[in-house]
């Protein structure tokens, strides 16, 4: 019998000591002072990493991949085994093997005989679509999918466009995580014109009394500077026009990426890199009419160093 001393601090309901001990073979939790037994079993939690080996010379870990809100039904449901073997690892016969197909026919067909059912797994299939393009995080997708699934709960769904709400919740679950993606990119990506999302995103956010954080235009430089190549030092500076933009709140109210692509141009002109106002307007998905508005704007505040 293995000892081990617990951090916990569950005092004994006997003689109120701390010195808690665990018994790794029984999972008994007892004092270690007068012997009293605080519980019987301990939870495992974790994932079960024993193997199971057949005869077939395999060493198979019985380990399910774990439940997500991005399958439409969690990672719970079960399926029959692709495998045309009995418990003994035996195959089946002809007749038997005919008889289990038919099993997995009916089987794949029973868990989507709910019309919810089928709405999840397309708009989630639309969902993965978008992850590839947009290179969403999984944080990101479980977040958009938790709102298309409160979206649906609430009747949202009924008479629109199921691809375009879909797009709108993962809209959502970038501005909530401040992942800088615009309303443009996910439009491309989904292949839906910008005000069918937009629309979708309002219905949402007033429906479900979403409160999303302001979208920090330092975190759109990277982007914009990633996109045309320019150095790090003028990345640096940009921030630094923008922090102070920040401080005499000269950006409220301003298209975040639009004041990031402005401040990114203020630093190439003020470190020498020879680079128009066209290819930021580009890279940033912005007008160069934006642009020099913002541009503008900035270089008139006193309260900003140059």
């Amino acid at each position: 019998m293995v000892l081990q001393n617990s951090n916990s601090v569950i005092s004994c309901a006997r003689c109120g000591k701390k010195g808690m001990l665990t018994d790794n073979v029984t999972g008994e939790l007892f004092c270690g002072k007068c012997g009293f037994v605080i519980s019987e079993k301990l939870s495992d939690t974790g994932p079960e990493w024993r193997s199971f080996p057949n005869e077939g010379g395999k060493d198979p870990t019985r380990t399910g991949v774990p439940t997500s809100l991005t399958m439409h039904d969690m990672g719970l449901a079960t399926i029959i085994s692709p495998t045309n073997k009995d418990s003994s690892g035996k195959p089946l016969s002809n007749s038997m093997r005919s008889t289990i197909e038919r099993l997995r026919t009916w089987d794949s067909r029973s868990q989507v005989h709910e019309p919810i059912d089928r709405n999840f797994r397309q708009a989630f299939s639309e969902l993965n679509k978008l992850k590839d393009k947009l290179t969403i995080s999984g944080a990101v997708l479980e977040k958009a999918a938790y709102i298309y699934r409160k979206a649906l709960q609430k009747g949202l769904v009924r008479g629109r466009s199921i691809s375009a709400l879909i797009a709108a919740s993962l809209y959502a679950a970038c501005r909530d995580t401040e992942t800088p993606r615009t309303l443009k990119d996910v439009g491309q990506a989904a292949n839906i014109k910008r005000k069918d999302i937009a629309r979708c995103y309002r219905l949402i956010h007033r429906e479900l009394d979403l409160k999303m954080p302001v979208v920090n235009s330092i975190q759109c430089i990277s982007r914009i500077a990633s996109k045309i190549g320019i150095s790090e030092k003028t990345r640096r500076s940009a921030s630094l026009i923008l922090k102070q933009a920040q401080d005499s709140h000269e950006s409220a109210g301003k298209d975040p990426m639009g004041l990031a692509a402005a401040a990114l141009y203020l630093s190439c002109v003020k470190n020498g890199e020879s680079l128009t106002q066209r290819d930021i307007a580009e890279a940033a998905n912005v007008t160069e009419v934006t642009i020099r508005n913002r541009y503008k704007t900035l270089r008139s505040n006193k309260a900003i160093s140059f």
